[in-house]
Order: structure tokens, then sequence, then C-alpha cells
């Protein structure tokens, strides 16, 4: 007997041994190799696809857009079920091969529908009385989209999570004033999406559609090749059950339990390590006094005492961990939502402003000129330089202030994201009316397929704005997730921020669907055309998305000001039995010689929103 568990601890330290070679900086070059070329593929096949559904397959302007940004919703829906599949069943690993595998299918699909003329109306060069594609070519589209849209929903959840797991993040974040993997991670993705608006984009316009989405099938062949060859040296984690189950348990559990009296001290609520040790390695979440109803979930009563001390029913009895982990995720919710109307505001953007610059002057020179699409280059230098110059002179100098390693909160920095993209879209509206001022003046208005003598560079600091709008929101708003998700949970955390990038979308083509409706005058002409666009209003829908902004932007201030940080028990060795410790977020709370109390700690306790 004795034989067998000293084999059995052998064992254990041998695998400990190995999963400790595992992981770690070396498996980065492969994650971002996989990253860099999934980006450039993505960058490269959905930048100009404005241009292919209009003038390839000929749909109107606002068909088209609606299009794209529908099934751009639905590939935010998909981490959901990405993060499921994850969490649940087969680990992070196996999700994003398979996704990986399902995107490079649908690309393959729609590639050959762009080779193969059959697939494609006839060509309509004026944009007047155009035959549009049949049903049965949009449904060649429609598949390849899906697909891709599928294959997103298993690495955006995953691909983050994953190779954050590699890391000893809380060891880098002490460390965040000269390395922040969350920034350089962007940085690289940035560069990958730079390089395909400069090369994809001009072999679409210029060269063939063909090679213009052959190319980015091949990076994405690439991106595949790069993550399998790391395998060996990743550390995979194992699914520890669906958190969708443990969340479910705990509802029903308060439920049965509605009519029970929470106790006044925490400590009487059921606890139990053993069961949770595999879903809380980094610290067991502690009790807090916030949405105490959920707290009747770990109430022991009578009829529990028994189960409790043999094997717990988890439909009837949740520990406070198990509570703990739903109202991480609740209180996680109010700030994810403040991103709907950020994406909603940005939806469509990019489509009319792709068209707006297909009517002005992009010469460089004589003979060459600038993609339409490629302009979004400007937006992708803005996020560069705005990620370069964070990390390398803003982190430092508000360090001076805040003695925070990483300069301001997650949460502040989300917040200049804010009110940078409602700054971009005010602009964006006087470089409308600029545009349709110089088409007036040389009676072009009535003429969309002729180039107004203005320079396309009007819309070089409305794409600058939303490139540094997006490092400050998207990079802050990963950050805070993974930070504040509990440990087993942010797969399904990073799922649903992009679940509020998908409402997002679709709250803008419904926006865009009611002002082209709803805007008609009497000449049968509204805000946003569906061919002419210099006889529509694109800059009174600008005005009335930057009004929506600002109402959103106060909303987020009171989410930010109310919300309750993460609260974690951590077991630092040190002496015989090592000290206990409450950490919450930087701040950590010795609680070695008392008892943890908890005392809500809100978010205007450690921040200060711009």
């Amino acid at each position: 007997m004795e034989l067998e568990k000293e084999n059995m601890i052998n064992e254990e330290t041998v695998e400990m041994a190995k999963q400790k070679k595992l992981g770690g900086i070396k498996t980065m070059p492969f994650i971002l190799a996989n990253e860099i070329c999934d980006r450039f593929a993505a960058t490269g096949f959905h930048a100009n696809l404005i241009t292919y559904l209009t003038q390839q397959l000929n749909l109107p302007l606002v068909k088209a857009s609606n299009t794209l940004t529908n099934f751009s919703g639905v590939a935010s829906f998909m981490p959901i079920f990405g993060a499921l599949l994850a969490d649940s069943f087969v680990g992070r690993y196996w999700t994003i091969l398979i996704a990986l595998l399902i995107y490079i299918l649908g690309m393959v699909i729609i590639t050959i529908s762009a080779i193969l003329p059959q697939f494609r109306p006839q060509q309509c060069p004026t944009q007047e009385n155009c035959k549009e594609a049949s049903q049965s070519q949009l449904w060649v589209l429609y598949i390849s989209l899906l697909l891709t849209s599928i294959g997103l929903g298993g690495t955006r959840p995953c691909v983050v999570a994953f190779a954050a797991d590699q890391l000893d993040i809380s060891k880098f974040k002490t460390q965040a004033k000269s390395w922040n993997f969350f920034n350089w991670y962007y940085f690289s993705l940035s560069l990958a999406s730079l390089s395909a608006l400069t090369v994809i984009v001009y072999v679409q316009d210029r060269v063939s559609w063909g090679w213009g989405l052959g190319i980015p099938t091949i990076a994405m062949a690439m991106a595949f090749v790069a993550f399998l060859v790391g395998s060996p040296l990743y550390q995979k984690t194992k699914p520890e059950g669906s958190p969708f189950v443990r969340v479910t348990q705990v509802i029903v559990a308060a439920v049965k339990k509605w009519q029970v009296m929470v106790p006044i001290d925490a400590k009487l609520l059921y606890e139990n390590k053993e069961l949770d040790h595999s879903i809380s390695r980094d610290g067991r979440l502690v009790h807090t006094d916030h949405l105490r109803w959920f707290d009747k979930a770990a109430v022991i009563t009578e009829d529990d005492t028994v189960l409790v001390s043999n094997s717990p029913k988890l439909w009837r009895i949740a520990t406070v961990h198990r509570v703990e982990e739903l109202k991480s995720i609740i209180r996680l919710l109010p700030i994810i939502s403040t991103g709907i109307i950020y994406v909603m505001a940005y939806s469509h953007q990019n489509s009319f402003t792709v068209m707006q610059a297909r009517t002005m002057d992009r010469h460089l020179s004589s003979s060459f000129q600038i993609p339409p699409a490629s302009m979004a280059v400007f937006g992708v230098i803005g996020t560069l330089i705005s990620l370069a110059v964070y990390d390398r002179l803003f982190v430092p100098f508000a360090y001076r202030f805040t003695n925070n390693p990483a300069g301001i909160t997650c949460l502040q920095r989300i917040g200049v994201g804010f009110v940078i993209n409602v700054l971009a879209t005010f602009i964006a509206a006087f470089v409308e009316m600029k545009r349709k001022q110089e088409a007036k003046d040389h009676n072009l208005l009535d003429k969309p397929t002729h180039t107004i003598p203005i320079s396309v560079f009007w819309l070089i600091p409305q794409y600058f704005l939303h490139g540094v709008a997006e490092s400050f929101f998207h990079v802050g708003k990963l950050e805070f997730l993974y930070e504040q998700s509990a440990e087993s949970m942010k797969s399904t955390a990073l799922a649903l921020y992009w679940i509020a990038i998908g409402i997002g979308q679709y709250a803008g083509t419904l926006m865009v669907t009611m002002v082209h409706k709803y805007t008609t005058n009497g000449r049968g002409r509204n805000w946003l055309p569906d061919r002419n666009l210099n006889r529509g209003k694109l800059e009174d829908y600008y005005m009335l998305i930057t009004g929506i902004q600002v109402l959103n932007l106060v909303y987020y201030f009171l989410c930010a000001w109310f919300y309750t940080y993460k609260l974690l028990e951590d077991t630092v060795k040190g002496g015989e039995d090592g000290n206990l410790e409450l950490v919450v977020d930087k701040a950590v709370i010795d609680v070695t010689n008392d008892p943890p109390h908890y005392n809500p700690i809100l978010a205007r306790d450690l921040v200060d929103i711009p």
C-alpha cells in the first residue's frame, strides 16, 4: 500500500516537472506567428469586401454594408460556442486548431468563386442599372462568410487566453512599465493589418480578386502550420467542466432556497477547497456583500448537512467560490455592454468611408492611386504609434503621478478610448461636408463615378483617431476582462466581449436600415443612398452617431464608477503556515492575523475616470 502511494507521488512529481517545462516565453513565436498570419489573412479578406460586393457582385451600398455587418455580427456571437467547447470539452488548444481549419475552408470557397466567372454577374462599371448577383451566387458568398464566422468563433475567445496561459501574467504585471503582453499582442496584430492593407488591397484593386483572396487563404494555411509546429511546447490546460453549467447550478440552487435567510456571518456559508481546487488554482474568490440573493445557493440547510459531509448535490448547494464566479460575470456585464454603442458607431463607417475615398483624388503620382480600402492603413498607423508611445512614454510619465505600474487602470484606458472615438466621428461629419461642397462647386453631385478634386488625405484624421481609440478601448478591455474574470471563465468573459461586439454590429445594421428608410424626402433621396453618396447626408448620420456616443460615455462613466473589483484569497508561502492575503487587482490587503472580512472596494476608490 505504501509502495503504491509512493509510486503515485513520484508520478505526480514527474508530471509536475513536465508541466513546468511547458509554456513560457518560448511559445510566443509560434502563437504570435499564427496570430500575425491570421490577422494578415482576415484583414486582407475583410477590408475590401465592400468593394467586392458592390463592384463584383453589383449589390447596392446599403445591402452590401448590411450583409458584411450582419455576418460580422454572426462572427461575434460564435465565440460563446467556441468558449463553451474550449472550457467544457476539448480545451483551448483543440478548439483553436478546429476553428482554423473551418476558417480556411470558408476562404477557399470564396477564393474559388472569385476565380470562376459563373459565380459572379456581368460587370457594371457605370454603376447604373446594374444586374445584381443571383440568389445562387449569393449563397456561395453566404456559405463562405458563415464558415469564416464559425472559425472566428473558435479563435477569438481562446487565442488571447491560450497565449496568456503560457505566461505568468502576474509576474509580467509587476514589470508593466517595460513589458505588457496585451500591448505587444495588439501591436503585432496591427503590423499584420498594416501589411494586408497595403499589399492585399492593392492586389485586389489592381491585379485580380482571385489573387487578392488567394493570398490571404495561403496566409491562413500558414497560420495553421505555425500554431501546429509549436504544439510540443504548449501548456495545454485541461477543460474543467462548463462554466455555464456551474453558473446555472448556482442560479437553480438559489431559486430552490429562495425562502432561506442568508446568515450575516459569511463564514457560515458553504466552502469546499477540494471541490473548487481545479477551478481556483490561482486562489479562491472571496465572498462579497453584493448581489447577496445568490448567496442563498451557499447556505447550508438541515437537508444539506449529510450531503455536504459526503457528496454535495451541486444543483442544490454551491460553494462560495462558485457563487462568486457568477457574481463576477454579472459585475462585468455593464462594462461589457458599453462596447455595444462603440461598435455600433463604427460598424458601418468603414464601408461608408471606403465609398467616400473612392470618389476622392487618390493620386500619389500621375500613375499611382491609393486603393480606397488602403486608407485604413492610417487607422492602423494610429494604433501602432499610440501603442508604442503608450508603453515608452505615457506609462513612465503616468507612473510618477499614479504609482501604478501600468500607468493608468484598465477602466481609465477604456474611457479614454471612448472619448477619442467620439472626437473621430465628430470630425468625420465635417470632412463629409467638405467633400460634398467640393462636389457641388465642380458640378459633380450627380456624377458618382467621377473623381471629386479633393485629396483623399482629408480622411486621415478620422482614420488616425479611430486607430488611437482602438488601442485604448480594445487593449484596455481585453486586459480588464482577463484580469477581472474568474480563473475558469476567462474564455467565457472574452466570448461575452465578442457578443457585445456582435450586438453592436446588429445595432449598426438596424440604425443604418432605419436611417435609410425614414430619412427619405419627397424626391426619393435620403441620408444613405444606394448608389450616389454625393446626394446623401452622411454628415447628418455621423452627427447622430456622435450624439449617441456621448450618451454612452456618460453610461460608461457610471458603470466604471460603481464597478467592484474582483477579490482573491491567495496563500503565499512564508513561515510554516504561510500568510493569507486578499488580492484586489493591484492592491493587497494583509489579513494574516485577523479573519478576512470583506469591505467593498469600488472603482471610484481606485480609479479616476477621465
